[in-house]
């Protein structure tokens, strides 16, 4: 019994003493989004350069498999121009499912279709990555700094593309890469951006820090497209509550004003 409750402490102290030690490495940043609190919005310029990043540097390895093209014009979105998105759809390949077609087939994608699905390199998609990952957590995993900075997943993904450290080393003959963000400090993933990887037509920043903040912003709108709507939805319930609230408050003191005069 005693070498059992023995071994069972030292289990318990291991794998505890492994989890400092991988928080000791996810470092994630508190990034400053647009699109964060009550009020923020999506920022269209930083979606379009977030899209650019993503369809020259990202696609090769991660698919977007549950976004539409058609949806890169809808409000709150990068907003482009039903030409611009239908000849942005041209530069991706898909299955083609036609009457006559063989298997394997392929065409251009069009409009309605939604982004390729890309499984060869086993990356993850990327359609629901921001909320998928938690970048900020709390006291003893409670949680409670997400009540003051949100999930974080953009966070993550952006501290994540900025958090390679440069060293590599070899395990089970897999090249591992240093990263600040990723728990436990090492993953499989070279890093995939470097300055000047993507020119942005306006001339915006294109270092590692600013592409990755802003492909971050585009996989947050990937992750949660309907954002801007569900923000104005939740203002105009909580205006109805209060309206609603304040009209029960006087009908209750006009109703019951005669009754307590008397006492």
């Amino acid at each position: 019994m005693i070498k059992h409750t023995i071994l069972a402490a030292l289990v318990a102290f291991s794998f505890s003493t492994s989890v400092v030690v991988a928080e000791e490495h996810a470092r994630v940043e508190d990034f400053q989004f647009s699109f964060e609190g009550p009020f923020g919005k999506f920022d269209p310029n930083q979606l379009q350069r977030g899209l650019q990043v993503y369809a020259e540097v990202c696609s090769a390895c991660h698919g977007l498999n549950l976004v539409a093209f058609r949806n890169l014009g809808d409000p709150g979105s990068p907003q482009m121009a039903p030409d611009q998105i239908k000849a942005f759809a041209k530069m991706f390949d898909v299955a083609d499912t036609s009457d006559g077609a063989e298997p394997g087939d392929i065409r251009s994608a069009i409009p309605a279709d939604n982004f390729p699905s890309v499984t060869s390199a086993g990356a993850p998609d990327l359609s629901l990555m921001a909320k998928a990952r938690a970048g900020f957590h709390g006291p003893m995993g409670s949680g409670l700094n997400q009540l003051f900075k949100g999930m974080g997943g953009p966070e993550y993904i952006a501290s994540l593309l900025t958090g390679f450290t440069g060293e590599e080393k070899e395990q089970a003959g897999t090249t591992l890469y240093g990263n600040t963000a990723f728990p436990g400090g090492w993953l499989s993933m070279p890093p995939p951006l470097e300055d000047g990887a993507v020119d942005f037509r306006n001339g915006n920043k294109n270092d590692v820090r600013a592409m990755s903040q802003d492909v971050a912003a585009f996989l947050m709108w990937t992750a949660e497209p309907k954002m801007m709507i569900r923000k104005k939805t939740g203002f105009l319930v909580v205006a109805f509550m209060i309206l609603l609230t304040t009209l029960l408050y006087l009908s209750n003191k006009k109703l019951w004003a005669s009754v307590k005069r008397k006492d």
